[in-house]
């Protein structure tokens, strides 16, 4: 970490009260965007270089309530909206998720369903509303003022979408409170439960976003989105449903190459958001060629 971030670090443990008197060490957490840190019996974040750019706090910490109420994430302990600073309560004993928990462990993945189907019937209400294909446009707005180039062909597929968005538009579900950016590392396990954290993205959506966001961030195979499904409808899903899902894990590359291009620009240093924006776009071209696109398309086009 830099002198910076250690100066900006040491400036919040001194002067946000909740941490007054904190024990023992300061452990660093995961992050992609942000610092995270353990701080005692709560967990600080910092936010990230330029996500004021894109990020609401005073909707983040609305829902960060909502969601805490649900009884889906950590209770809230503190929320600053004009520095980003936020610190929640640390859920001891719960594991960080990743691809590889999520595949060495079935139930996990249906534990996930059921925290999402808590979150989704929690009657929760999100300040924001989370719309797709106003967000590309929103995305692609910040990028034209940043010296980053779009993989090529990023718009014809963006125009070739618009049979997706008629498609869902014909059978739209009612918007609920959502996650919207189902991160694996945003989800702690107990191995009783699962408690989702990072309400940076939330807002109000279909549903079916956050299982196929899910899904990709997961690298589900077919076998795992079937337990992910049935967990959250508790029984066989309705085919609208996992049409939309399969539609939904497209459509959220789509957004994220651009959010990744964003990172880049702003120069994060976590990843390699080169490859990882072009790695989105490729899965999300490859998905939407694919027989499954196409049959998940005509459910939502003829049912």
């Amino acid at each position: 970490m830099d002198d910076e971030n250690e100066a900006r670090l040491s400036h919040a443990l001194a002067t946000v009260s909740a941490l007054d008197g904190h024990i023992g060490p300061v452990e660093r957490l995961g992050g992609l965007t942000n610092l995270v840190f353990r701080v005692g019996d709560y967990c600080l974040r910092l936010p990230g270089k330029g996500t004021e750019e894109y990020i609401n706090r005073e909707h983040e910490a609305v829902a960060a309530r909502e969601a805490a109420a649900a009884g889906v994430s950590p209770e809230l302990i503190h929320a600053d909206a004009a520095t980003g600073i936020m610190v929640t309560r640390f859920i001891e004993g719960a594991k960080t998720m990743t691809p590889a928990a999520f595949a060495a462990d079935p139930g996990s993945v249906r534990r996930a369903g059921e925290a999402f189907r808590q979150l989704h019937q929690s009657g929760a209400e999100f300040p924001f509303t989370f719309e797709l294909f106003a967000m590309i446009d929103d995305y692609l707005g910040i990028l034209s003022k940043k010296d980053v180039a779009l993989p090529e062909g990023y718009h014809d597929v963006v125009a070739r979408a618009d049979a997706v968005r008629a498609a869902l538009a014909r059978q739209s579900l009612p918007s609920v409170a959502c996650h919207c950016d189902p991160l694996c590392e945003n989800f702690l396990d107990t191995g009783e439960r699962i408690w989702i954290v990072d309400w940076e993205y939330s807002g109000m959506n279909d549903p079916m976003w956050d299982l196929g966001d899910l899904s990709v961030e997961g690298g589900f195979d077919a076998a795992q989105d079937r337990a992910l499904m049935q967990a959250y409808s508790g029984g066989a899903p309705d085919p609208s449903d996992h049409a939309r899902m399969v539609i939904y894990k497209a459509m959220c590359d789509l957004l994220w190459t651009l959010w990744g291009l964003i990172q880049l620009a702003n120069d994060n240093p976590a990843e390699d958001f080169r490859a990882y924006a072009d790695g989105r776009f490729d899965r999300c071209k490859t998905l939407m060629a694919s027989p499954e696109f196409a049959d998940s398309l005509k459910t939502l086009q003829t049912n």
